[in-house]
Protein backbone atom coordinates (compact mmCIF):
# COMPACT_ATOMS: atom_id res chain seq x y z
CA UNK A 1 0.00 0.00 0.00
CA UNK A 2 0.99 3.35 -0.58
CA UNK A 3 0.99 4.99 3.16
CA UNK A 4 1.41 8.56 4.36
CA UNK A 5 3.18 8.71 7.61
CA UNK A 6 3.08 11.31 10.21
CA UNK A 7 6.56 12.10 11.27
CA UNK A 8 7.09 14.27 14.13
CA UNK A 9 10.64 13.60 14.98
CA UNK A 10 10.19 11.51 17.72
CA UNK A 11 11.24 7.72 18.14
CA UNK A 12 7.89 6.34 17.65
CA UNK A 13 7.18 7.65 14.22
CA UNK A 14 10.69 6.86 13.17
CA UNK A 15 10.11 3.49 14.48
CA UNK A 16 7.42 3.18 12.59
CA UNK A 17 8.85 4.13 9.10
CA UNK A 18 11.05 1.18 9.42
CA UNK A 19 7.85 -1.31 10.44
CA UNK A 20 5.84 -0.38 7.65
CA UNK A 21 8.90 -0.28 5.23
CA UNK A 22 9.74 -3.84 6.86
CA UNK A 23 6.13 -4.68 6.03
CA UNK A 24 6.41 -3.72 1.84
CA UNK A 25 4.34 -0.38 1.90
CA UNK A 26 5.03 2.47 -0.28
CA UNK A 27 5.83 4.90 2.34
CA UNK A 28 6.11 8.76 2.04
CA UNK A 29 7.06 10.55 5.36
CA UNK A 30 5.49 13.93 6.27
CA UNK A 31 6.07 16.26 8.85
CA UNK A 32 3.09 19.22 9.80
CA UNK A 33 4.22 22.96 10.16
CA UNK A 34 1.66 23.89 12.46
CA UNK A 35 2.87 26.10 15.32
CA UNK A 36 4.64 29.17 13.67
CA UNK A 37 6.10 31.39 16.59
CA UNK A 38 9.18 30.56 18.71
CA UNK A 39 8.96 26.67 20.05
CA UNK A 40 11.24 24.80 22.10
CA UNK A 41 8.91 22.31 23.73
CA UNK A 42 6.68 19.62 22.35
CA UNK A 43 7.12 18.65 18.92
CA UNK A 44 7.10 21.58 16.80
CA UNK A 45 10.33 22.73 16.89
CA UNK A 46 12.96 23.41 14.45
CA UNK A 47 15.11 20.21 15.45
CA UNK A 48 12.27 18.16 15.74
CA UNK A 49 11.83 18.64 11.68
CA UNK A 50 14.86 18.24 11.10
CA UNK A 51 15.25 14.72 12.84
CA UNK A 52 11.90 14.18 10.99
CA UNK A 53 14.03 14.70 7.75
CA UNK A 54 17.35 12.91 8.18
CA UNK A 55 15.04 10.20 10.02
CA UNK A 56 13.77 9.54 6.35
CA UNK A 57 16.50 9.89 4.44
CA UNK A 58 18.31 7.14 6.81
CA UNK A 59 14.98 4.50 6.30
CA UNK A 60 14.95 5.58 2.27
CA UNK A 61 11.73 7.04 1.88
CA UNK A 62 10.87 10.84 0.67
CA UNK A 63 9.73 13.38 3.29
CA UNK A 64 6.93 16.24 2.75
CA UNK A 65 6.16 19.42 5.04
CA UNK A 66 2.56 20.45 4.96
CA UNK A 67 1.86 23.96 6.73
CA UNK A 68 -0.81 24.19 8.37
CA UNK A 69 0.00 26.86 10.56
CA UNK A 70 -3.27 28.79 10.00
CA UNK A 71 -5.49 25.86 10.99
CA UNK A 72 -3.22 25.07 13.93
CA UNK A 73 -3.94 28.58 14.75
CA UNK A 74 -8.05 28.56 14.41
CA UNK A 75 -8.66 25.00 15.36
CA UNK A 76 -5.83 25.24 18.61
CA UNK A 77 -4.48 27.80 19.72
CA UNK A 78 -7.74 30.49 19.26
CA UNK A 79 -9.71 28.04 21.77
CA UNK A 80 -6.93 27.71 24.00
CA UNK A 81 -7.00 31.50 24.68
CA UNK A 82 -10.59 31.53 24.77
CA UNK A 83 -10.84 28.61 27.60
CA UNK A 84 -8.63 30.56 29.26
CA UNK A 85 -10.95 33.79 29.39
CA UNK A 86 -14.07 31.82 30.28
CA UNK A 87 -12.49 30.00 32.76
CA UNK A 88 -12.65 26.24 31.50
CA UNK A 89 -9.10 24.10 31.48
CA UNK A 90 -8.39 23.30 27.42
CA UNK A 91 -7.06 20.20 26.46
CA UNK A 92 -5.20 21.70 23.43
CA UNK A 93 -3.20 18.16 22.11
CA UNK A 94 -6.76 16.74 22.09
CA UNK A 95 -7.98 18.65 19.85
CA UNK A 96 -4.84 18.99 18.00
CA UNK A 97 -5.05 15.65 16.95
CA UNK A 98 -9.04 16.25 16.36
CA UNK A 99 -8.72 18.79 13.78
CA UNK A 100 -5.11 18.58 12.38
CA UNK A 101 -2.72 15.32 12.52
CA UNK A 102 -6.02 13.25 12.07
CA UNK A 103 -8.85 15.32 10.09
CA UNK A 104 -6.40 17.20 7.87
CA UNK A 105 -4.20 15.10 7.78
CA UNK A 106 -6.74 12.10 6.42
CA UNK A 107 -8.03 14.53 4.05
CA UNK A 108 -4.67 15.34 2.86
CA UNK A 109 -3.75 11.91 2.57
CA UNK A 110 -6.98 11.09 0.43
CA UNK A 111 -6.35 14.02 -1.86
CA UNK A 112 -3.36 12.70 -2.75
CA UNK A 113 -4.02 9.33 -3.63
CA UNK A 114 -2.46 7.66 -0.56
CA UNK A 115 -4.38 4.33 0.44
CA UNK A 116 -3.46 4.95 4.49
CA UNK A 117 -2.05 7.53 6.69
CA UNK A 118 0.12 5.99 9.88
CA UNK A 119 1.07 7.47 12.99
CA UNK A 120 3.60 6.77 15.95
CA UNK A 121 0.88 6.75 18.44
CA UNK A 122 0.40 3.66 21.02
CA UNK A 123 -2.91 2.61 20.38
CA UNK A 124 -4.33 -0.62 18.10
CA UNK A 125 -6.97 -0.68 15.11
CA UNK A 126 -8.50 -4.33 16.20
CA UNK A 127 -11.15 -5.93 14.20
CA UNK A 128 -14.74 -7.11 16.21
CA UNK A 129 -17.75 -8.27 14.51
CA UNK A 130 -16.28 -6.90 10.93
CA UNK A 131 -16.00 -3.58 12.54
CA UNK A 132 -12.75 -1.64 13.23
CA UNK A 133 -12.61 -0.87 16.81
CA UNK A 134 -10.28 1.57 18.59
CA UNK A 135 -8.07 -0.28 21.57
CA UNK A 136 -5.49 0.40 24.30
CA UNK A 137 -1.27 0.33 23.02
CA UNK A 138 0.10 -2.92 24.00
CA UNK A 139 2.49 -0.66 26.20
CA UNK A 140 0.15 0.34 28.76
CA UNK A 141 2.34 3.28 30.53
CA UNK A 142 2.54 4.23 26.98
CA UNK A 143 -0.90 3.58 25.69
CA UNK A 144 -2.05 7.01 23.79
CA UNK A 145 -5.75 5.62 23.16
CA UNK A 146 -7.24 8.62 25.20
CA UNK A 147 -5.89 11.55 22.96
CA UNK A 148 -6.84 9.67 19.63
CA UNK A 149 -10.54 8.50 20.36
CA UNK A 150 -12.00 11.20 18.61
CA UNK A 151 -11.49 8.98 15.58
CA UNK A 152 -14.05 7.63 13.25
CA UNK A 153 -14.90 4.25 12.09
CA UNK A 154 -14.46 5.41 8.53
CA UNK A 155 -10.94 7.06 10.03
CA UNK A 156 -10.39 3.73 11.52
CA UNK A 157 -10.41 1.87 8.40
CA UNK A 158 -8.06 4.62 6.85
CA UNK A 159 -5.49 4.92 9.71
CA UNK A 160 -2.48 2.59 10.40
CA UNK A 161 -0.34 2.47 14.07
CA UNK A 162 2.47 0.74 13.20
CA UNK A 163 3.98 0.32 16.74
CA UNK A 164 0.56 0.19 18.72
CA UNK A 165 1.42 -3.29 19.33
CA UNK A 166 5.05 -2.60 20.65
CA UNK A 167 6.67 -2.20 24.05
CA UNK A 168 8.43 1.10 24.50
CA UNK A 169 11.59 -0.86 25.07
CA UNK A 170 10.73 -2.61 21.93
CA UNK A 171 10.35 0.51 19.92
CA UNK A 172 13.70 1.92 21.20
CA UNK A 173 15.19 -1.34 20.65
CA UNK A 174 14.05 -1.37 16.92
CA UNK A 175 15.56 2.06 16.35
CA UNK A 176 18.55 1.48 17.86
CA UNK A 177 18.99 -1.80 15.89
CA UNK A 178 18.34 0.54 12.51
CA UNK A 179 20.54 3.16 13.18
CA UNK A 180 18.31 6.00 13.59
CA UNK A 181 18.92 8.83 15.36
CA UNK A 182 15.87 9.37 17.35
CA UNK A 183 16.52 5.94 18.94
CA UNK A 184 17.17 7.39 22.43
CA UNK A 185 15.52 11.02 22.44
CA UNK A 186 13.03 11.70 24.51
CA UNK A 187 9.36 11.19 24.84
CA UNK A 188 7.77 14.72 23.99
CA UNK A 189 5.39 16.31 27.31
CA UNK A 190 4.77 19.70 26.76
CA UNK A 191 2.09 22.12 24.84
CA UNK A 192 4.42 22.64 21.37
CA UNK A 193 3.58 26.22 21.40
CA UNK A 194 4.06 27.37 25.16
CA UNK A 195 7.93 27.84 25.22
CA UNK A 196 9.72 26.79 28.91
CA UNK A 197 11.23 30.07 29.63
CA UNK A 198 7.81 31.82 29.36
CA UNK A 199 5.79 29.23 30.25
CA UNK A 200 1.50 29.72 30.45
CA UNK A 201 1.38 32.67 31.94
CA UNK A 202 3.96 34.64 29.45
CA UNK A 203 1.99 32.64 26.31
CA UNK A 204 -0.64 34.07 27.23
CA UNK A 205 -0.45 37.85 28.93
CA UNK A 206 0.22 39.08 25.16
CA UNK A 207 -3.43 37.57 24.16
CA UNK A 208 -5.68 38.37 26.94
CA UNK A 209 -6.24 40.80 29.64
CA UNK A 210 -5.19 39.21 33.50
CA UNK A 211 -7.88 40.08 35.86
CA UNK A 212 -7.00 40.04 39.73
CA UNK A 213 -9.96 38.23 41.65
CA UNK A 214 -10.79 37.67 45.79
CA UNK A 215 -10.45 34.05 47.01
CA UNK A 216 -13.38 33.30 49.07
CA UNK A 217 -14.08 30.23 51.18
CA UNK A 218 -17.74 28.37 51.50
CA UNK A 219 -19.09 31.75 54.04
CA UNK A 220 -17.93 34.03 51.15
CA UNK A 221 -15.77 35.25 53.44
CA UNK A 222 -12.19 36.93 51.56
CA UNK A 223 -9.11 34.49 52.46
CA UNK A 224 -6.89 35.88 49.67
CA UNK A 225 -6.44 37.33 46.50
CA UNK A 226 -4.80 35.63 42.99
CA UNK A 227 -3.67 38.08 40.14
CA UNK A 228 -4.97 36.70 37.20
CA UNK A 229 -8.35 34.25 37.70
CA UNK A 230 -7.89 33.30 34.57
CA UNK A 231 -4.89 31.06 35.47
CA UNK A 232 -7.00 29.75 38.00
CA UNK A 233 -7.65 25.91 37.65
CA UNK A 234 -10.50 23.84 39.47
CA UNK A 235 -8.29 21.90 42.31
CA UNK A 236 -5.27 23.83 42.75
CA UNK A 237 -4.00 24.45 45.67
CA UNK A 238 -0.86 26.61 45.49
CA UNK A 239 -0.39 30.42 44.50
CA UNK A 240 -4.10 31.98 45.98
CA UNK A 241 -2.19 33.96 48.55
CA UNK A 242 -3.97 31.96 51.49
CA UNK A 243 -0.58 31.31 53.73
CA UNK A 244 -0.37 28.44 56.21
CA UNK A 245 -2.81 26.42 57.89
CA UNK A 246 -5.22 23.87 56.07
CA UNK A 247 -4.79 22.82 53.28
CA UNK A 248 -7.28 24.31 50.65
CA UNK A 249 -8.75 24.12 46.83
CA UNK A 250 -9.85 25.70 44.37
CA UNK A 251 -13.70 23.77 44.19
CA UNK A 252 -15.02 26.60 41.50
CA UNK A 253 -14.00 29.63 39.48
CA UNK A 254 -16.05 32.43 38.08
CA UNK A 255 -13.88 34.57 35.84
CA UNK A 256 -16.91 37.01 35.20
CA UNK A 257 -17.17 37.60 38.93
CA UNK A 258 -13.73 37.91 39.52
CA UNK A 259 -14.11 34.91 42.44
CA UNK A 260 -12.43 31.83 43.35
CA UNK A 261 -14.09 29.55 45.71
CA UNK A 262 -11.84 27.66 47.78
CA UNK A 263 -12.58 24.92 50.48
CA UNK A 264 -11.28 21.08 51.54
CA UNK A 265 -10.46 18.49 49.21
CA UNK A 266 -13.53 15.76 50.07
CA UNK A 267 -15.36 19.40 48.42
CA UNK A 268 -14.08 18.34 45.49
CA UNK A 269 -15.55 15.06 45.34
CA UNK A 270 -18.78 14.81 43.25
CA UNK A 271 -21.51 11.81 42.55
CA UNK A 272 -21.55 12.74 38.45
CA UNK A 273 -20.59 14.47 35.96
CA UNK A 274 -21.93 16.04 32.77
CA UNK A 275 -19.96 15.72 29.30
CA UNK A 276 -20.57 17.21 26.24
CA UNK A 277 -18.82 17.20 22.84
CA UNK A 278 -19.49 13.38 22.37
CA UNK A 279 -17.46 11.38 19.74
CA UNK A 280 -18.77 7.69 18.99
CA UNK A 281 -15.97 5.94 17.24
CA UNK A 282 -17.86 3.30 15.47
CA UNK A 283 -20.44 5.45 12.91
CA UNK A 284 -23.13 5.29 15.13
CA UNK A 285 -24.86 7.84 16.95
CA UNK A 286 -23.51 6.07 20.25
CA UNK A 287 -21.86 3.35 21.20
CA UNK A 288 -23.36 3.19 24.70
CA UNK A 289 -26.97 2.69 25.93
CA UNK A 290 -28.20 4.36 29.11
CA UNK A 291 -26.95 1.95 31.87
CA UNK A 292 -23.87 1.21 30.36
CA UNK A 293 -21.37 0.62 32.99
CA UNK A 294 -18.21 2.07 32.01
CA UNK A 295 -14.66 3.01 32.91
CA UNK A 296 -13.53 6.57 32.78
CA UNK A 297 -10.26 8.31 31.93
CA UNK A 298 -9.88 11.67 32.43
CA UNK A 299 -6.32 12.69 31.54
CA UNK A 300 -3.72 11.03 29.36
CA UNK A 301 -2.59 8.72 31.61
CA UNK A 302 -4.77 9.03 34.82
CA UNK A 303 -6.42 6.64 37.01
CA UNK A 304 -9.49 5.59 35.77
CA UNK A 305 -13.10 5.34 37.55
CA UNK A 306 -16.12 3.14 37.46
CA UNK A 307 -19.35 4.73 36.64
CA UNK A 308 -23.07 4.21 34.74
CA UNK A 309 -24.08 5.88 32.04
CA UNK A 310 -27.12 8.29 31.24
CA UNK A 311 -27.20 10.26 28.12
CA UNK A 312 -29.99 13.10 27.08
CA UNK A 313 -29.29 14.31 23.89
CA UNK A 314 -26.22 15.66 22.74
CA UNK A 315 -25.35 15.18 26.44
CA UNK A 316 -23.99 12.54 28.85
CA UNK A 317 -24.02 12.24 32.56
CA UNK A 318 -21.58 9.84 34.38
CA UNK A 319 -23.39 8.69 37.15
CA UNK A 320 -20.07 7.49 39.29
CA UNK A 321 -19.74 3.83 41.31
CA UNK A 322 -18.22 5.77 44.09
CA UNK A 323 -17.44 9.59 44.80
CA UNK A 324 -15.29 10.72 42.23
CA UNK A 325 -12.73 13.83 42.30
CA UNK A 326 -14.03 16.36 40.44
CA UNK A 327 -12.64 16.83 36.41
CA UNK A 328 -12.52 20.46 35.40
CA UNK A 329 -14.83 21.81 32.76
CA UNK A 330 -13.26 21.53 29.62
CA UNK A 331 -11.14 18.25 30.06
CA UNK A 332 -11.80 15.34 27.87
CA UNK A 333 -12.50 12.44 28.97
CA UNK A 334 -13.18 8.85 27.30
CA UNK A 335 -14.82 5.89 28.18
CA UNK A 336 -13.53 2.01 28.20
CA UNK A 337 -15.13 -1.09 28.24
CA UNK A 338 -15.12 -3.16 31.53
CA UNK A 339 -11.83 -5.03 30.45
CA UNK A 340 -10.23 -1.44 30.60
CA UNK A 341 -9.84 -2.44 26.74
CA UNK A 342 -11.96 -0.72 24.22
CA UNK A 343 -12.67 2.86 23.76
CA UNK A 344 -16.10 2.98 23.64
CA UNK A 345 -16.29 7.28 23.11
CA UNK A 346 -15.63 10.53 24.83
CA UNK A 347 -16.38 13.97 25.55
CA UNK A 348 -15.30 17.11 27.09
CA UNK A 349 -16.49 17.69 30.71
CA UNK A 350 -19.24 20.58 31.00
CA UNK A 351 -19.34 20.15 34.94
Amino acid sequence: MKVLLAMSGGVDSSAAALVLREQGHDVVGVTMRLWGGESDTGCCSVSDVDDARRVAQQVGVDHLVFNFSEEFNQHVVDPYVKSHVEGTTPNPCIECNRHLKFDKLIERGRALGFDAVATGHHARIVEQDGVKRLARGADALKDQSYVVHMLSGEDLSYVMFPVGHMQKSEVRELATTGGLRTAAKPDSQDVCFIGSTIGRAGFLEPRLTFNSAQVVDASGDTVGEVPAVELVTLGQRRGLGLGGGDKRYVVAVDVPARRVTVGDESELYVSETRIGTLSWPYNSDTSLVNGTEVLVQGSAHGDRGAGVVAIDGDELTIRWSRPHRRIAPGQTVVFYDASDTMVLGGGIVLS
